[in-house]
Order: C-alpha cells, then structure tokens, then sequence
C-alpha cells in the first residue's frame, strides 16, 4: 500500500486498511474510519459545488467535534487551505484572520455565527458560510442579499462527488494563527509535506500503533493539538475529541476512554499534578508528553508518582517547524532540565549571531532545518526574512539554498548533544500554553480608551508559566478604575490573555532611547519591587 504524502491522505489509506476501526470519539458517538473518509470526500466535493478555487483558504470557528476534523482534512481534499480558529478568540479577532488570509469559505454553528454577525460584513473575501445544525427557520433568519451566502452542513454533504483540485505534497495546506512579537497575529503557512512529514516523526518517537487512544484536550488551531489527529491517523490509531471545563474531566476522560497517549501542556499538568488519580490510569496510560514550555520538576515528579508505568516525553517545538526535540523517557532522570535532541528527520543547530556554531555548553540561538520547515508567514515577506533563512557556509555550490528555522530561542548543547532552554531572545510571554505578544495586549487596552499609557510584560508564575502583568496610567484628565478595566478585558480577550494584575500610575511612563516606553526597565523594576 503507498505511504501518505498528503495530508487527507493520511485517513484514505487508513479507512483502506481498517474501515471500521474507530477513528474519532465524540461524547457518546464514534465515527469508524470508512465513514470518516467518506464524509472528507463528500465535504470536499460541496466546497468544489461552492466554486472554492485550489490554494483558497477555509476557516474553521468550532470546538472539538466530528465537523471540525471532517473540515480540516476536507478543505485539503478540495485542493483548499484549511484555516483553524482557535473557539476563544473574539469576535475581532476572528475577523482580523479571516481578512488577513482572504478566507473564502467559513464553516461555523449558528451560535457562533450570531457573535460574528456584527464583524462579517468587513469580511470582503469571505463568499460563503457553512452552517452546522441549522434548520430552515435559522437560515431563513438570516440577512439577505450582500456578498454572503448560506448554507447548512448537510446540503454540502450531499452535493454529488466531485474531484478536487491537483496539488502536491510542496503545496501549503494550513496557515495556523500564532501571536507574533509585534501585535497582531501571523499565519504560519505549512504545506502537506510539513503535516505529514510530522506526524510520521511524532508517530516513531512516540512509538503510536493502532491500538492507541489519543486525548485531543489541546485546541485543534495548536500545532501540538492537531498533531494528536495527525499522528493517530498515520496509524490508524483512535482519537478522543475532548471540550473540557475543568482539569477533573481530562482526568475522567483518561479512565472512561483508557486513553493511552496525553499530550498537554505544563499549565494543564500542574493542575492535573494537584488531583488524585484514579489508580486504573497508569494500567493503560502508555506515555504522557509535554510541550509549550518547561515542565516545572515537581510537577513531573508527582505526575511520575501517580502514573508510574506511564512514559514521560517532555518536548519542545515552535509553529514555524511544528516540533524539533524530545527527551527520551530513559533521559529523563538524567537530564530531567534537558528538552532533549532533534526529533527523527531533523537537524537542531546552535548557532552563534555570525552563523558559526556554538562550542559545547555555549548559549546560542536554536536553529531547525529539514522536512518539518514551514513555508513562512502569510503576506508578510519581513517577517518571513526575519525567521526563515538560509544557513551560512551550507553546500556553497547549491544554487538554491535551504531555508532553515531560526528560533529566536537561546538555548545550549552540552557534550553529548542534549539541549537546554535558556530564554527568549523576544517580548514574547508564555501563559497557559500559550504564546501571547505584548502589543497585542496593549492594543486592546487602547482600544477600552480606559488608559492613557499601558506596557504589559510577563512574570513568572507557578501554575500559569507566566501570568501578565500590566503597568496602566488613567486617560487625560481621567481617572482609571482598574474593576471597569478588567470587566472590559474579559469583553475583548481570551480568557489566557486577560492581565492577572494591572497596576495604575502617574504617567507618562520611561521610555528608551529610541522613543518608545521601556518595557523591559518597567518589569525589571516592577519583579525587583515586588520580589516575584
């Protein structure tokens, strides 16, 4: 049987080997991998109905469930680019990204809908909105005339089958939205061979097999979220779509489902570290791995406690090459600060500014080549220059030189080729897995015109990784009430990206040489002041 090469082909050949083995668990419901497949294809062939063009984008504003997956491996079946929205963004900011790429076509729930309704007539490319669970009444309740059309989920499904369009395995196939280090958000562009090479590199390290059950708890717009689907599907294995509330539900899930491989990061696993286990859990919990910052070391020590025939991977791995290292559980004892070496099929370098290697235990930035590289940030050429470049004194004879990764991350290599994180070189601030910008959140506290000048900054946390702290002066001639702030911050952010603490001043606030404030004397004042 031919291997995957592309990314939806990953359950065709699965659905041809097994079809009625399970592939997705919903609630109560499952979906074999014959019926997966043959859903995929039948979505596709309703976005060509829709006149959706090859290369054009599809987004994606739902929870975990059956729809979200059977669309993000539709679009690419289709010859589209499938475009994930994470469920806890807001409205704006779901408008911001489905402007930037130019989305064509929007598959959503009518609940959802009505929050984007005020934000989707600035939408100019979007053409058509797919609907999940809408009944006649609800589409009929809809505004009329205008550039956007309707429709429901079950009418796409129905359309008679149609081929999609050619594409290869060099072709982009997702932009995945990250924070980006000066406001807005960038789409990672990827393209099927960056997918699929990666779920084959996570499926060996991890040693998955068809008899897995993955835990999808991340949200499917992470990289390390989609990889859950991605690897299980390579295999063959069975993924649980999980929408938890509380840490206690991933924990019920573990036991109801026998889950044998978790994935998370060390926020979730430092509220799960504070419950009790149910004791069956270690008897078919296989591995569980970390990713999306450090593995605080006592939390990994209670969670080896509770699970003690469980494996621990702790990993690291950025959007831009989806993941670079691991640590092997053997390792992990040893070197439990390590975040180990490359994973299979690709190289890790530690460069120095000049593009010269590092010696042994020489801090340096984290460079990636290989396979997993991604295509760049979407209709941003800076930027893309900034991180994507070609490798000094590589090959000098080439005429095209290779791309690799610069991370932006220093990190250290000792003797024996192990890794170790040392900092960011950027502002960016990791808060419950997340990766969030500064401005960004400064942005939004301009936009409340609550303040007159704002610095946000990120400080340790035990449980959060970093919890953001703001540094406020009230308006002109105002007074700043810090309660009205954050109220407004809940209305416009995501839960992760509200401030944990806002701190009011006189202004104006120092700035640098250069004009603008001065974030990092503003935190390194407020941490030495406060002692955090």
């Amino acid at each position: 049987m031919p291997d995957s090469t592309l990314l939806h082909e990953l359950i065709a050949l699965s659905a041809q080997r097994t079809p009625h083995a399970v592939a997705l668990t919903y609630g109560k419901n499952s979906l074999s991998y014959g019926d997966l497949q043959d859903a995929v294809t039948r979505f596709a062939g309703g976005l060509i109905s829709l006149g959706l063009q090859r290369g054009e984008r599809v987004a994606i504003y739902l929870e975990k469930r059956f729809e979200t997956v059977i669309a993000s491996f539709g679009a690419p079946a289709a010859g589209g680019v499938f475009v994930p929205l994470n469920p806890l963004l807001k409205p704006e900011q779901v408008a911001y990204i489905l402007r930037d790429c130019n989305v064509r076509v929007l598959v959503t729930s009518p609940e959802r809908l009505a929050l984007l309704d005020p934000v989707l007539a600035a939408c100019h490319d979007l053409r058509q909105v797919a609907i999940l669970d809408a009944t006649l009444d609800s589409l009929q309740a809809l505004p009329a005339g205008g550039a956007l059309a309707y429709c429901r989920w079950s009418e796409l499904l129905a359309s008679p089958e149609r081929a999609g369009h050619r594409v290869i395995d060099t072709d982009m196939v997702a932009i995945l939205y990250t924070s980006g280090s000066t406001g807005k958000p960038k789409g990672v562009v990827l393209s099927h061979r960056n997918m699929v090479a990666g779920a084959k590199s996570v499926a060996t390290y991890l040693k998955n097999r068809p008899e897995d059950t993955l835990l999808a708890a991340l949200p499917l717009s992470f990289d390390a979220g989609f990889s859950q689907i991605t690897t299980a599907f390579h295999v063959g294995a069975r993924v649980v779509l999980l929408n938890y509330l509380l840490p206690r539900d991933v924990l019920k899930a573990l036991e109801r489902e026998k889950v044998t491989g978790l994935t998370a990061v060390p926020p979730l696993y430092i509220q799960l570290a504070q419950l009790e286990w149910p004791a069956s859990i270690t008897g078919h919990l296989r591995y569980f791995a970390n990713t999306g910052g450090r593995m605080p070391k006592e939390t990994l020590a209670t969670l080896r406690a509770r699970v003690p025939k469980t494996q621990p991977f702790l990993m690291y791995g950025l959007t831009e090459a989806f993941r670079s290292t691991f640590l092997p559980p053997a390792e992990v004892d040893r070197r439990p600060d390590s975040i180990g070496k490359a994973i299979p099929n690709a190289e890790i370098l530690v460069l120095r500014e000049d593009g010269t290697p590092c010696a042994p235990n020489e801090p340096g930035e984290l460079v990636h080549r290989g396979a997993l590289v991604g295509m760049g940030y979407w209709n941003d050429p800076g930027k893309t220059a900034e991180r994507y470049k070609p490798l000094p004194g590589r090959e000098a004879g080439l005429v095209l030189p290779e791309l690799a990764v610069f991370s932006g991350d220093t990190v250290r290599m000792d003797e024996d080729g192990f890794l170790y994180f040392v900092g960011r070189r950027d502002e960016m601030m990791k808060t419950s897995g997340y990766r969030v910008s500064p401005t960004e959140v400064e942005e939004i506290l301009y936009e409340t015109k609550l303040v007159g000048e704002c610095v946000a900054f990120g400080v340790e946390h035990p449980a959060l990784g970093q919890a953001i702290q703001v540094i406020a002066t009230p308006p002109t001639d105002g007074t700043l009430d810090v309660e009205t702030l954050l109220a407004e911050c809940r209305n416009r952010m995501p839960a992760y990206m509200v401030p944990a603490g806002i701190e009011v001043r006189q202004g104006p606030l120092p700035r640098n040489p250069n004009g603008k404030i001065d974030r990092k004397t503003l935190s390194t004042e407020w941490i030495e002041h406060t002692g955090c």
